[in-house]
């Protein structure tokens, strides 16, 4: 059930994003090359690469492995780009620019997340959904 990535809105949303990393991060301290640098790229470009490696994937199941793994790597950003701003790496303006578009792909890249689940058969609930059927009693 091959998909065409490049129709995907979080995959555009996310390759926008990379560009704007790499243009943004070009000015970091030659000292971050191999640390900070290199691991805020390498997450970033981690999120449209698991997108377009997900739609080729045979069943819904596994392309929502992969977009998980996109999420992920989309959480881990966020981190990064709170430690670069707060070791003044980024100025305001940078900041809010990647931060807000990184915040807009995190809400569009879930909700798609959410229609391909809702979509599998025979899937297992969210983690939420577990308790939810439980008696209150049971939950520790």
């Amino acid at each position: 059930m091959a998909r065409n990535y490049k129709g995907i809105q979080a995959y555009q949303l996310s390759y926008e994003f990379v560009l704007n990393v790499y243009k943004i991060t070009s000015s970091f301290p030659e000292s971050e090359e191999r640390n900070i640098t290199s691991q805020i790229r390498r997450a970033s470009v981690s999120i449209p690469l698991n997108i377009a490696e997900g739609s080729t994937k045979a069943s819904r199941k596994e392309f929502l492995h992969y977009l998980n793994t996109a999420y992920g790597s989309a959480k881990e950003v966020e981190v990064i780009l709170q430690l670069c701003f707060d070791l003044g790496y980024l100025n305001d303006n940078n900041y809010d620019l990647l931060s807000s578009s990184l915040d807009e792909l995190n809400a569009k890249l879930f909700l798609f997340m959410r229609n391909i689940e809702s979509r599998i058969e025979n899937r297992r609930h969210h983690f939420f959904k577990k308790f939810e059927d439980r008696n209150p009693n049971e939950i520790n």
